[in-house]
């Protein structure tokens, strides 16, 4: 049994080279998923709708069963992926993609537990859920893992930086709400409206169905159609010092391992002499000593 658990594992897991049943495996969930995605972008159209919406719901029963047990075996081989947690099972249950996998499934069961015509309409809105299983992907492709590593590595600046971002529009909001509301009371009545135009003049997108029509609230607009544009750069800044460290990590790895042995050696010796200067040994050095005592002695 923990011989099949384990192979399940390896299957189910992201393919090794040479794993032929596990690249079979990941190569089915992503066409299911691409085709997932295209159903409900076909089933859009009213006439495909009507023409073969029969199909779409036999394909859809077939996904939600390859999806579901796929996740019925990452929840039991977890303790194989979390070896040292203390409940390995409920740690997978709350991670990302965990949550994604459940997300993706979810709408297709939860008509079973009611059948209250309010709570069939919000299905509806659920349904939207199926679309995150473009995330799935996110398994297979290394290029999402560092865009997950970058965000995470991140997070506390963007934060910071959302928030910043935030208390800036809401001040733009009450500017604009106190020199406009007396000129025009229907387009700026009240901060919470006056938000709205501080959003999309923030953002650069500047929709024109608001906009201020006194000198002074102008004026303001121009200042604060400026600080948009730098407020905007500042997660994008972050972000892309994100990626620079990552990409720079990463690149660092692959030369240490394809690095020939002289220039191994160089490096070897150079970070020995900066482990002394700080009063360090290296492991080598004492290794080394050891040998030389052990030669003097025999």
């Amino acid at each position: 049994m923990k011989k099949l658990k384990h192979r399940i594992f390896e299957i189910i897991n992201k393919a090794e080279n040479g794993d032929r049943a596990s690249s079979i495996f990941d190569w089915t969930i992503m066409i299911l998923i691409a085709l997932s995605i295209l159903t409900i972008i076909l089933d859009s159209f009213q006439s495909i709708h009507d023409r073969f919406q029969t199909v779409f719901q036999v394909f859809e029963v077939i996904t939600v069963i390859v999806f579901t047990l796929e996740y019925i075996l990452r929840i039991w081989t977890a303790d194989l992926l979390y070896p040292d947690a203390k409940h390995p099972r409920l740690k997978y249950c709350f991670s990302f993609m965990a949550i994604i996998d459940l997300l993706a499934i979810l709408p297709f069961y939860l008509p079973f537990f009611s059948a209250d015509l309010r709570f069939l309409r919000m299905m509806r809105l659920f349904r939207l859920f199926r679309l995150l299983r473009v995330f799935k992907l996110g398994r297979y492709f290394e290029a999402l893992h560092v865009i997950v590593k970058v965000i995470r590595s991140s997070g506390p600046q963007l934060i910071m930086s959302v928030v910043i971002c935030f208390f800036v529009m809401l001040f733009s909001a009450i500017i604009m709400y106190e020199v406009e509301n007396p000129v025009q009371p229907e387009q700026f009545p009240n901060v919470i409206s006056s938000l709205w135009w501080a959003i999309c003049t923030l953002t650069t997108v500047g929709y024109g169905d608001v906009y201020p029509i006194t000198v002074v609230g102008r004026f303001f607009a121009s200042v604060i159609s400026l600080v948009g544009i730098g407020i905007i750069a500042i997660p994008t800044g972050i972000i892309a010092a994100g990626f620079n460290q990552v990409i720079s990590n990463e690149n660092g790895k692959d030369s240490i391992e394809t690095m020939p042995d002289e220039e191994l050696l160089v490096l070897q010796g150079k970070v020995n002499k900066q482990l002394s200067k700080r009063g360090y040994v290296s492991i080598v050095s004492k290794t080394e000593n050891q040998d030389m005592e052990a030669n003097e002695k025999s």
